[in-house]
């Protein structure tokens, strides 16, 4: 690792003002795109300034162990996981800073070695927890004992290094090519810039940010943090105010349905920068899914009239994930001579002495890295599960091939909607498994726990890896971040998730309800029986989601001059996996965002992107503050006393 400079240095001296992130991307072929990012964008940077510095990596680390227990203890009450690389590049720099000014630290960070932490910070803090309160947690409930500690440990690592070095032949199709959005590593990017600025054009984005964070921070916290004064405040709350508006509006009925208005200013957001077309996709297939079809099903006794999500989405997210993975495979066969160009330095490090033409494949990283990546953690992992649980080693590798089909079909929805179908690549993963060798529940949802935790970790590698390339970032060395933190990720979560789920009877409890383990355990369960026994409805669910993601796959190709115009089969896939009113929000912030550039175009080139950055960030900050107030002292009390 390279050391930081001195201050006197050219690259910690030069002015952030005058660099511009590249958001809208380049223009030309695979070649011409990325030769442009090399001399624009790189150059001057990635290739001068410190980045992968121990500091960088160990307050990466630190951070994203404390944050890793946050998303451990909310995963187990509410199924979600809150993204940490914008908390902790925030954190960072105002950590590090005010070591600066009290003398701690000789120089400050450079926005590179910010970047870099990020990537050690989210590889710590969300890669590795995933897996426990969804797969993990599922068997504890159908076994009623947990895995011992140092086999949880193996599991866990192995499957992060997995899916982490997955993500390294993507990354040039689907950043440098394709140039596919991943909003919360433009939003990443964009903090990051704000933060580091000086010049007038920077400080006005920043203040931007700044005032953006602040106001989503505030709607946050009276979104749902006026409870944490007093519960006499709680009725109080913009979150049981818009609740009582929706139960008077629209009925507990629509309210199953999802179909409701929900406050959350981080979805708009994300909206914002993600776009019309996949937005607006969003909106029109989620709105057939949970205003038309789910009542069709209701009215037809498939589900109860008073059923919630969780009930009614184990109808729907056949069809869309069915729609996501055929759609996202074709994509890459349409893409196969580009995507090929990934995969040629295999063959080059067999060549004694071989040398690369392509100047990125000094800083791109390594196809070897790949290649040892996947075999090391093929036969760790089959061995593994041979052993644990007597599944066949062909089984093992049968899902060892289907994580990278769908770890491709993950990181693609991922880069269009900020959104990773983690649930729902699991669950078609263990209908696969279902139907072709039934009979144990656990088997299906551990091989579907390798897949799931494999799309994770490369779809949140591809996230850093996109603000690293706005940046000018050097990507091997932010590869190098990200596997850094999986060592660190790995021993925290683990370690913290013996210490809070100690007895089967935890998990299902009122303190830890486990929802996403519930629904893991209920598919598992399922399909341990084979797809035979899978409804007839779910059966053609699969059948027309697949239909409809050939269709929308094969529409640019023959018309490929209206492309932006035409539906996103990732957003429309994804709709049907997820609430109705996050699509709904999610359209909001794109319509905001083309009549802001309508209107007042360059206002909105300027300002559209910080300040949705800047609601993303405080949002997501004052989300893990309020979680820490809440639950803090009880999960300090249960990682030292159990």
């Amino acid at each position: 690792m390279n050391q930081p400079t001195t201050p006197e240095t050219p690259a910690q001296t030069s002015p952030e003002d005058s660099f511009e992130l590249k958001v809208e991307g380049f223009s030309g072929t695979p070649e011409e795109i990325e030769r442009q990012w090399l001399e624009q964008v790189y150059k001057g940077r990635g290739d001068t300034m410190p980045q992968l510095t121990w500091r960088a990596v160990l307050m990466g680390s630190v951070l994203g162990g404390v944050l890793s227990l946050t998303n451990l203890y909310i995963g187990l009450k509410s199924g979600w996981g809150f993204g940490v690389a914008i908390t902790a590049c925030i954190l960072s720099y105002a950590i590090w800073t005010a070591l600066y000014q009290v003398g701690f630290a000789r120089t400050k960070m450079t926005i590179l070695e910010n970047n870099c932490m990020q990537s050690t910070a989210s590889a710590a803090g969300y890669s590795t927890g995933t897996t426990l309160v969804s797969a993990f947690s599922a068997f504890i409930l159908i076994t009623g004992h947990p895995l011992p500690l140092g086999l949880t440990l193996a599991w866990v690592f192995f499957l992060a290094v997995l899916g982490v070095t997955m993500a390294i032949p993507m990354k040039r199709q689907m950043i440098n090519v394709e140039q596919l959005r991943f909003p919360s590593g433009i939003a990443a990017a964009e903090t990051l810039r704000a933060l580091h600025s000086h010049g007038e054009k920077g400080m006005r984005a920043a203040k931007a940010l700044g005032i953006a964070g602040g106001l989503a921070a505030l709607s946050q916290f009276l979104t749902d943090g006026l409870r944490l004064i007093s519960h006499s405040l709680e009725p109080f709350q913009l979150g049981s105010l818009v609740d009582k508006a929706n139960a008077f509006i629209a009925g507990k009925v629509w309210i199953g349905r999802t179909v409701m208005f929900t406050w959350d200013p981080i979805f708009i957001a994300a909206g914002a920068i993600t776009g019309m077309r996949v937005c607006a996709s969003m909106l029109v297939s989620g709105t057939l899914c949970w205003a038309v079809a789910v009542p069709l099903l209701q009215r037809h006794g498939y589900i109860s009239m008073t059923g919630g999500f969780r009930e009614v989405v184990q109808w729907t997210l056949w069809g869309g994930t069915a729609c996501m993975v055929t759609s996202g495979l074709l994509n890459f066969l349409f893409q196969w001579k580009t995507s090929l160009r990934a995969f040629r330095n295999l063959g080059k490090m067999f060549k004694r002495g071989g040398q690369s033409e392509d100047p990125l494949d000094a800083i791109e990283a390594p196809m070897n890295w790949f290649l040892i990546g996947q075999v090391v953690s093929l036969i760790v992992l089959a061995y593994l599960a041979k052993t644990t649980f007597d599944m066949p080693y062909w089984l093992a590798a049968f899902a060892l091939v289907m994580s990278f089909i769908l770890a491709l079909v993950a990181c693609r929805v991922t880069g269009e909607t900020d959104t990773t179908p983690v649930g729902s690549m699991g669950q078609l993963t263990q209908m696969t498994v279902g139907a072709i060798h039934p009979g144990s529940a656990t088997t299906t949802l551990m091989s579907a726990n390798v897949v799931s935790s494999a799309a994770i970790s490369s779809a949140d590698l591809l996230t850093d890896l996109k603000s690293g390339y706005l940046l000018g970032a050097n990507p091997r060395k932010q590869f190098l971040a990200q596997f850094s933190g999986i060592f660190i990720g790995t021993l925290v979560t683990v370690v913290s998730f013996s210490v809070m789920v100690p007895r089967a009877d935890v998990l299902g409890s009122d303190q830890f309800p486990a929802p996403a383990a519930q629904s893991w355990r209920a598919v598992a369960l399922t399909m341990s029986k084979g797809i035979g026994d899978l409804h007839p409805v779910k059966k053609w669910s699969i059948a027309i989601g697949a239909a409809v993601g050939v269709a929308l796959a094969l529409l640019p190709v023959l018309f490929p001059k209206k492309q932006k115009y035409l539906p996103s089969a990732a957003g429309a896939g994804l709709a049907w996996t997820f609430h109705w009113y996050y699509s709904l929000l999610f359209f909001l912030g794109a319509l905001v965002a083309l009549v802001w550039q309508k209107k007042a175009p360059k206002h909105a080139e300027d300002f559209t992107y910080p300040v949705a950055s800047g609601v993303i960030a405080g949002g997501s900050l004052m989300g893990v503050l309020l979680i820490f107030w809440e639950n803090g002292p009880e999960l300090i009390s249960k990682f030292f006393h159990g």
